[in-house]
């Protein structure tokens, strides 16, 4: 007889192989046919609202990994909060305007910004915008993200255009906002200004020269005549040309210093740096004196008629240099600050690309990077070089074009970051109201906060919403009036931010509006658009408070460690400004995508991985888990070798979940399901261990530490489950009858495990968790043995058709048993060494099976008595056919040959087999399943 036939072997529709390129895009069809996200959002209704705030990508190209990482961070978190049971509504958004998007579309059009009229290229740069929306939406979608995609927040929307308007105004009203000239970070390829959050900083190769300014009265230094010079170290030559003065910190020791037939004023403790920097030797020192006593001493420019005055700053150090720092106010913060005190010109001589004005008539149309060499070669030839040569150093650049930046001072609009003290109370806000994940990111905010200068507001591009200002052609006065804001505010509501650059002023102004400083009635519109930061930024109250499902302050901010001097900083900085406290109740922050050696990723190097390829190979959650693998934090890592390990941990999770659905196959949890107590020991104690897991997993997500729950789960499906519960289950399973107490129990456990497993694996791993959901839903829909009408309509939902329409699983206070898991963990010491010894016998060609072998257990009373409370379930335990136990003072495994002989059906070693003629070759236990299959009298 064939006695295959009569055994629970499992059965499962669920694939070993994923096919997760194909099967996502079936269950994506089945999210948007069925509508699972509005109706998961109309469940959550009335529930408590979690708000997780999407700060918004620009709206330019295809999506990255690093945008990948934080859309799938946050997918988990609302997912799982979502599930956790709170209204938990995400609405995307991009940032539609502002140099990004420029930047590509110049480059595609292939002209640049005096080619085209800014009314045409605004229209383009919508179309372009509107056309990466769609694009990075569907590339969103792909991965398994949730959202209200339909409708998302979009920073070119006329009502997001009109609130900009609305909130700059506000916030002028409030005093934060002015007009000045001062130096900023400028762009002349782009040819606008930046703010901080627009720079990188890349190393780059600059002069470094040592430049003599002669003082004007050097007999009163140098009695003997000898020329006295203040000496200066710059990497900027082209600066010179603006200088207006020279500062020294007022406690520092200057030495007098000659060298043959010259004299120099510098830093006493940087005179051996400089002369080792410069080759000069034969120092010899004259005198020393403090900074403060050379304050107001004049000295001559080293190439312009030109003569200015010594300064004092605190600002000056000893870390490099020869402590009279160059300053010129026109192209430096500190240098800008330090010229305000002393009324000092803000002369920068440079024009919008880089360019030297009239100014400085040599060199009159020369770029400023070309002018270095020629500003060296006159330094030289006039004798006031004293060493010139070239520095690797961290240099700001472009963060679009990648081109150096300049320090230069031009009319610009600033937020005041000081006013009615901002920056303190925005810096108290960070310490005290608002959690950062990871804690340390508090204090890089904080600082950043510290140390910022003004935001400067105002951009010379096309695209973006004009700010909204308008200027008096008679006396010159800036006016951002109540009325005026107001007009525009309307304007833009109804025709979005278009109509600033196509009306003209009288259709914007109320009408007989005069100028409340001269009464004249003529005026002209600001040219200047505001910083995408400014846009972006003002989204708490633009996006967040306008939108019904959401809440303000939002709960959370999740993005890259680059937001703190970003979004984070320029939302806080409106929130404070606008409504007195942060936009967010916790800020969450991750590292950088990286290659497998930490390095940046870029074309150049030719390490950039292209998410979709990943996707359209591998699968979206086998992203996903990528993502939940790894500290995120920190810089995450990625490469074919990381990718594959995702796959293997991925293949564990799915063969786990298969094995359940497998031994389910004839289990309906409606009629089959055994109570608790009817349970046996070692199911009980495997639930106890799932009730730990599910414990750990919600603290886990909690914290936002995904990959510890990841590892939590992961482990307990290869070692708990897969190595230990699963193989030790495999007999009862597979060879008891199907309808068995025992089998029962065994299946009760299994099916608590899957749900639970499916359950906590769903946030991150969307779509195989659906998959699964999808056989679990049969399981739950079959109504067998049930008449009511009443409880079938009840069943008919339940599950619901959606694993994101269920909820978390809650702990089970009734499965927890603590002292059966520690009673677990001796047998389970015990049973390691004995696999050690079973493996010995194998290896040694003893045994091939461990089924063939019966061991003998040596040990102390407690653990015989504890193994003797197993009963026949020890063989189980051990895999074996016959466990033997005896007292002894220290444990000891000794592995013999099992006696009789081997059933034909379970492989168990048996005397008893051959005791029945009609089946010679099963053993007792076999012969009673057989004959009640066949109906047999024993």
């Amino acid at each position: 007889m064939n006695y295959s036939r009569t055994l629970n072997l499992p059965t499962t529709a669920f694939p070993m192989r994923a096919g997760l390129a194909q099967k996502e895009v079936e269950i994506l069809r089945f999210w948007d046919k069925e509508k699972i996200y509005p109706k998961i959002r109309k469940k959550k209704k009335g529930l408590p609202n979690y708000t997780l705030h999407d700060g918004p990508p620009y709206a330019n190209g295809d999506i990255h990994l690093g945008q990948v990482l934080n859309k799938i961070l946050k997918d988990v978190v609302v997912k799982y909060k979502t599930m956790r049971g709170f209204d938990a509504p995400f609405v995307p958004g991009w940032d539609c305007h502002g140099l990004p998007v420029e930047h590509q579309l110049f480059r595609k059009l292939g002209i640049n910004k005096n080619e085209i009229s800014q009314l045409e290229f605004r229209r383009k740069a919508r179309e372009y915008a509107t056309h990466f929306v769609h694009k990075q939406r569907e590339e969103f979608k792909r991965l398994g993200i949730f959202g209200r995609w339909e409708n998302p927040y979009l920073t070119m929307d006329p009502k997001y255009e009109a609130e900009i308007v609305k909130i700059f105004g506000i916030i002028f009203q409030k005093g934060y906002i002015y007009r000045g000239l001062k130096p900023i970070h400028w762009c002349f390829n782009c040819q606008t200004a930046l703010a901080e959050a627009e720079i990188e900083y890349k190393e780059r190769e600059s002069s470094s020269v040592w430049v003599k300014f002669e003082i004007a009265d050097r007999l009163r230094f140098s009695p003997s005549g000898l020329r006295v010079y203040l000496l200066i170290w710059t990497t900027t030559p082209w600066t010179l040309p603006a200088n207006l003065g020279i500062a020294l910190h007022p406690d520092l020791s200057y030495c007098f210093a000659q060298v043959k037939d010259e004299v120099f004023i510098l830093a006493k403790d940087l005179v051996e740096r400089v002369s080792k920097e410069t080759g000069i030797d034969e120092i010899k020192l004259l005198r020393t004196v403090k900074g403060k006593e050379l304050e107001g001493i004049r000295y001559s420019h080293p190439f312009l008629p030109r003569k200015s005055e010594i300064l004092l700053a605190d600002f000056v150090t000893l870390q490099e240099g020869t402590g009279c720092v160059h300053v010129a106010p026109g192209h430096g913060e500190e240098d800008y600050e330090l010229g305000r005190r002393h009324n000092l010109p803000i002369l920068s001589p440079v024009d919008d690309e880089g360019k030297f004005t009239s100014e400085v008539e040599e060199l009159e149309g020369t770029s400023i990077f070309a002018a270095n060499p020629l500003i060296i070669k006159r330094l030289k030839r006039d004798g006031y070089l004293l060493f010139d040569g070239t520095i690797w150093h961290s240099y700001p650049h472009c963060w679009r074009c990648g081109s150096p930046l300049i320090f230069r001072a031009t009319p610009q609009w600033f937020l005041n970051v000081d006013e009615h003290n901002l920056r303190n109370r925005s810096s108290q806000a960070v310490l005290k109201k608002v959690k950062w994940v990871p804690h340390q990111s508090r204090m890089r905010i904080k600082s950043m906060l510290e140390e910022r200068p003004d935001w400067c507001l105002s951009r010379q591009r096309y695209w973006g919403v004009g700010i909204p200002v308008v200027y008096c052609q008679g006396c010159g006065e800036a006016i951002i009036d109540k009325k005026i804001i107001s007009n525009i505010e309307a304007l833009t509501a109804k025709e979005g931010s278009d109509a600033w650059f196509k009306k003209r002023v009288e259709e914007i102004l109320p009408p007989g509006f005069k100028c409340p400083k001269c009464g004249e009635d003529e005026f002209r519109k600001e040219e200047d658009i505001v910083d995408v930061w400014f846009e972006s930024g003002v989204s708490h109250e633009a996006s967040v408070e306008r939108e019904e499902s959401l809440r303000d302050p939002a709960d959370l901010y999740l993005e890259g460690s680059d937001q703190h001097r970003g979004w984070f900083q320029s939302s806080l900085l409106t929130s404070m400004a606008l409504k007195g406290r942060a936009p967010y109740r916790k800020v969450f922050t991750h590292g950088f995508v990286v290659d497998s050696q930490g390095r940046k990723m870029s074309k150049s190097r030719g390490n950039v991985v292209d998410p979709q390829k990943i996707v359209e190979d591998k699968g979206a959650d086998i992203l996903r888990l990528w993502v939940c693998l790894q500290d995120y934090t920190q810089d995450v890592r990625i490469s074919d070798e990381i990718l594959n390990y995702s796959v293997e941990v991925y293949r564990r999770i799915r063969n786990t979940f298969r094995f359940l659905l497998g031994n389910l196959y004839d289990f309906y949890p409606i009629e089959d399901t055994l109570p608790l107590k009817e349970m046996r020991e070692i199911d009980r104690w495997i639930l106890s261990r799932l009730q730990s897991i599910v414990k750990l997993t919600i603290v886990s997500f909690e914290a936002f530490r995904f990959y510890e729950a990841v590892h939590l789960i992961h482990n307990f499906a290869e070692h708990d489950l897969s190595s230990f519960y699963f193989d030790v289950l495999k007999d009862r399973l597979y060879t008891f009858s199907a309808k068995s107490e025992a089998r029962r129990s065994a299946q009760t456990a299994l099916w608590c495990l899957l749900l639970n497993l499916t359950h906590l694996m769903a946030p991150i791993l969307s779509f195989t968790s659906e998959e699964t959901w999808g056989h679990i839903k049969k399981k739950g829909l079959r109504t067998k043995g049930i008449t009511s009408k009443k409880q079938k309509e009840e069943l008919k939902n339940n599950p619901p058709e959606s694993i994101f329409l269920s909820t978390w699983p809650k702990k089970n206070a009734e499965m927890v048993n603590e002292d059966l898991e520690k009673k677990w963990q001796q047998i389970l010491k015990v049973r390691s060494k004995a696999l050690k010894k079973l493996e010995e016998a194998r290896e040694a060609k003893k045994i091939a099976s461990s089924l063939e072998t019966g061991i003998l257990i040596h040990g102390p009373t407690s653990l015989i008595s504890l193994l003797e409370s197993l009963g026949d379930g020890l063989k189980e335990v051990f895999i074996v056919s016959e466990v033997k136990l005896k007292v002894a003072p220290e444990i000891k495994i000794k592995v013999k040959r099992a006696g009789g002989r081997k059933c034909e059906r379970c492989w168990n070693y048996s005397l008893r087999v051959g005791e029945d003629k009609k089946h010679p070759n099963l053993c007792e236990r076999c012969l009673k399943v057989v004959a009640s299959l066949t109906k047999e009298s024993l």
